[in-house]
């Protein structure tokens, strides 16, 4: 179906980007297509910080923080409350993080490259919901994930397995083959950790081949056992909070993984079998569905997933490829709005439209936290859901009323609310919509009813 410009200007911003800042969809009119390739580079997405804390960095800060925890225990000292120094440590660190992400995705001209990084930051997960996690997630995103986004998939995967953060989240750092040096020694002293087989599962379920690629439960087992040694050094070593490889740890011998025999290799033997996942036509499919389920529709057009696919395996998984294909393809501009907004995305195509930068942490978490997407802090592994029916329940739709009218007493000002939503939505804005905007009786209300129109509320 062949749409004007005029629409296909708006749906370049407003679905493909992160919602329309002033005059953006007049910058994308000539060519909307163009005008998102554009935004394809190979040294991937900006940074939300410059000159940010490392992810070792902040791992250090974490364990000099427990060790003044343990020896303040030992001491006696009472004072030293360890609940108030974690609060501490997440509200300068991650708090630090989540508003600089929202300051650039609030502010930034490059929309679409901004959505492309936070799709696959949720596609590689790493959740907040552990102190130590907690602390690098800013980090991980920035160092993992942001510089690979347009460049070869392996390259993503083996930057986001092997960072400190990915290794603690999914309990990889500890794994420890059981017939491993490390483990005879364990032996004789009595303790015992063992096999993890967190990470290794997570990879092929839910980063590669996906659940349908019909692998069993050995070839989980047998690529945990292959990632054995993948680990963060300690304190007292060498290049401390970095990822390390602990050849004590890494169980010994070749391994078989869904048909394919992997030779002894040490730290190389995961990235061998990472490398075929990689290349994997499964992981194609799984990454062209989740490609699609996210920028299009919850129920992905089977020809915009096979085009993705193919462009995928035809260039050996170059993602800028893949993205350039998901421009062109004419599923991605189909008039229809089919996916309802996160509460995150929401937010940021607000900022957008009213052109706010967010300020302050301490405003955004709780909203973030009523709405169900608290920062950084994923429920799973596998991420925030896509499905408009997670995010569109009644209640849900009543905090973000709340909170838009809210926002709209202190963002518009003296400015006409009429013209915020024709900036902000250009052809895809119903003349009912415009007609009760336009006959709103005060200028909060009109920018309030611009939000919560069902044209703001898709994409």
């Amino acid at each position: 179906m062949a749409i004007d410009r005029d629409l296909k200007s708006a749906i370049a911003v407003t679905r493909l980007g992160l919602g329309a800042k002033d005059g953006e969809i007049a910058a994308a009119h000539d060519d909307p297509e163009g005008y998102l390739i554009a935004q394809i580079r190979p040294e991937g997405a900006e940074q939300p910080q410059a000159n940010a804390p490392t992810a070792a960095e902040r791992f250090n800060e974490f364990r000099a923080y427990q060790q003044e925890r343990q020896a303040a225990k030992q001491a006696g000292d009472v004072k030293t409350d360890p609940v108030k120094m974690a609060a501490r440590m997440l509200r300068d660190d991650t708090g630090v993080d989540f508003l600089a992400r929202v300051r650039l995705a609030a502010g930034t001209d490059a929309g679409f490259r901004e959505r492309w990084a936070l799709f696959w930051a949720n596609h590689f997960t790493v959740s907040a919901n552990k102190l130590v996690t907690a602390t690098v997630v800013g980090p991980f995103e920035q160092e993992a994930i942001r510089p690979h986004v347009f460049g070869r998939f392996e390259d993503l995967l083996v930057a986001s397995s092997s960072h400190p953060a990915m290794l603690l989240y999914l309990d990889q750092a500890q794994s420890i083959g059981p017939n491993s040096i490390a483990a005879q020694f364990q032996a004789r002293t009595g303790k015992h950790v063992g096999l993890n087989e967190n990470l290794a599962r997570e990879i092929m379920e839910l980063h590669t081949v996906g659940v349908d690629a019909g692998y069993s439960q050995a070839d989980v087992t047998e690529f945990a056992r292959a990632m054995t040694g993948w680990s963060i050094s300690g304190l007292r070593e060498p290049d401390a909070g970095r990822f390390t490889f602990r050849d004590r740890a890494h169980e010994p011998g070749a391994r078989t993984i869904m048909g394919r025999r992997y030779a002894e290799g040490g730290e190389g033997q995961a990235r061998a079998v990472m490398k075929d996942l990689a290349a994997s036509p499964h992981t194609a499919h799984h990454l062209a569905v989740k490609i699609a389920r996210h920028f299009v529709a919850d129920d992905p057009p089977p020809t915009l997933v096979a085009r993705l696919q193919r462009a995928y395996v035809d260039t050996n998984g170059q993602l800028g490829a893949v993205a350039k294909t998901l421009i062109t393809s004419p599923e991605a501009w189909n008039p229809t709005a089919a996916k309802f907004k996160t509460p995150y995305e929401f937010l940021v195509s607000s900022w957008r439209a009213a052109g706010v930068l967010p300020q302050d942490i301490a405003a955004i978490a709780p909203v973030m936290n009523a709405m169900g997407q608290k920062a950084f802090s994923a429920p799973s592994p596998k991420g925030w859901p896509e499905e408009k029916e997670v995010w569109c329940a009644p209640d849900a739709v009543i905090k973000r009323m709340g909170w838009s009218e809210a926002f709209a007493a202190k963002a518009v000002g003296d400015r006409d609310p009429a013209q915020l939503a024709a900036n902000a939505l250009g052809a895809r804005l119903s003349p009912l919509v415009a007609k009760t905007i336009a006959r709103a009786e005060t200028r909060p209300e009109g920018l309030s009813i611009l939000l919560m129109s069902p044209e703001f509320q898709r994409r």
